[in-house]
C-alpha cells in the first residue's frame, strides 16, 4: 500500500490507530516495524494496513493502486495474495471483500501490458481455511488462481489445514503454500507431501537439507533432491527474507546457492511497503550481491512465468510475445 492511501483510509473510515499521519513518517515507521528479524514481529505492522481496508471502497482502491505500481514497474504478470478473514470487522461478506478486490485489480491493470490473478490466503493460526478454499474455487472465473496458507509457521504446520487443501485438489485447483521461511524441513515436507502443495512461499529452508562440502559441492538429501527433481517452484523473497530473519543479509540468502543448483527459483517482493522494495530494486540487489546479469535475471522471470497459476497457453503467450521479446532488446541495447 501507499502510505498517503494509508493515511488517507484512516481519516475516511475512522481508524485513529496510525502512529503518524506523516507519509514520509509512516512509511518510515512500518519499515522499522517490519526489519525487526523475526516474522511474528514482521507480521505485526499488517494491523494498520487491515485496519484501514474494513470497506468495498477501500479495498477496491488498494488492489487498484497495487495493480497500477506493479505495472508501473514493469511488471507483466503478477499473483497478488490477501487474506480476506482479515476484513471482516465492518460486516463485510467473504465475497463481498473477494469481488471489491478483483474490481481493483481489474481497474488498475487496464490498458497495461500487465495481467493479475489473486491468490486468497487463509491464517494458519486460525480456523477459517475450509472458508477460504471454497471462497477461493467460488471465484476462480473471475481472477482468482490459487489458495494459500499464512502467517506465523511455528507452531501452525499445514496439516492442520488438511480438509482446505483436500477440498482444492478435489476441484483442481491451485494450491502454494508459505512454508520453509520461518520453519524448516518438516514445513515443507508437510506442505508436498500432505497438501498438495505446488509452489512452496519462500520456501529457502530447503538449503537445511543441503551440504557444502570444502570444494563447494552440494550433497543433496531426499526432501531437497525431490524439490529439485520435481521443479517445485520456489517464491523467494530476498528483501523480506533478511526483515524476518530468515537470511541474514542479501550476500547470504541461500538464492546464490540454490540459484547455482538449478532449483526453479523464482524471486518475488513480499510486501512491497513493509520491505520498502520492488521486484526492480530486488533483482538490482541480486546483481550487487551475486553478480547476476540480465541472462540470470531473464532465467529467473522465465521460472516465474512457467510455474504461474495461470492457462498454460496464455503464460506462453506471455513468455514468448512480451519477456524473451524484451530481453533480448535489452540485450541488444548493450545492457
Amino acid at each position: 500500500m501507499r502510505p498517503t492511501t494509508v493515511i488517507e483510509l484512516a481519516a475516511e473510515t475512522g481508524y485513529d490507530g496510525l502512529p503518524t499521519t506523516d507519509p514520509d513518517d509512516l512509511a518510515a515507521w512500518v519499515r522499522r516495524g517490519a526489519d525487526r528479524n523475526k516474522l511474528e514481529l514482521y507480521l505485526e505492522t499488517f494491523a494498520h494496513t487491515v485496519g484501514v481496508t474494513q470497506t468495498p471502497d477501500a479495498l477496491e482502491r488498494t488492489a487498484r493502486e497495487a495493480a497500477e505500481d506493479l505495472a508501473a514497474d514493469g511488471i507483466v504478470y503478477a499473483e497478488v495474495r490477501f487474506a480476506p478473514e482479515q476484513h471482516l470487522e465492518k460486516g463485510l461478506t467473504l465475497d463481498e471483500i473477494t469481488e471489491a478486490v478483483l474490481r481493483g485489480l481489474a481497474a488498475g491493470s487496464a490498458g497495461t501490458d500487465l495481467t493479475i490473478g489473486l491468490i486468497c490466503s487463509a491464517m494458519r493460526q486460525a480456523a477459517r481455511s475450509a472458508d477460504i478454499a471454497q471462497l477461493a474455487v467460488r471465484h476462480r472465473d473471475a481472477g482468482v488462481v490459487g489458495f494459500d496458507i499464512a502467517g506465523p509457521e511455528a507452531g501452525f504446520p499445514p496439516a492442520r489445514h488438511l480438509d482446505a487443501f483436500q477440498y482444492c485438489m478435489r476441484e483442481n485447483f491451485h494450491i502454494t503454500i508459505h512454508a520453509g521461511e520461518a520453519f524448516g524441513l518438516p514445513s515443507i515436507h508437510e506442505a508436498l507431501s500432505y497438501c498438495g502443495a505446488e509452489r512452496l512461499g519462500h520456501g529457502m529452508r530447503i538449503v537445511d537439507d543441503i551440504t557444502v562440502g570444502p570444494d563447494g559441492r552440494a550433497e543433496l538429501g531426499r526432501l531437497a533432491s525431490f524439490v529439485r527433481d520435481t521443479r517445485v517452484p520456489l517464491e523467494v523473497c530476498p528483501t523480506s527474507n533478511v526483515n524476518t530473519g530468515a537470511a541474514g543479509s542479501i550476500e547470504e540468502h541461500p538464492i546464490g546457492l540454490l540459484r547455482r543448483l538449478r532449483f526453479r527459483v523464482t524471486v518475488n517482493t513480499d510486501n512491497r511497503l513493509m520491505s520498502n522494495v520492488s521486484l526492480s530494486d530486488e533483482f538490482l540487489k541480486l546483481h550487487d550481491a551475486f553478480g547476476y546479469g540480465l541472462g540470470d535475471m531473464e532465467w529467473l522471470t522465465l521460472n516465474a512465468m512457467k510455474s504461474a497459476f495461470w492457462p498454460f497457453e496464455q503464460r506462453l503467450k506471455i513468455i514468448n510475445e512480451i519477456i524473451k521479446p524484451r530481453y533480448a532488446s535489452l540485450r541488444d541495447s548493450g545492457l
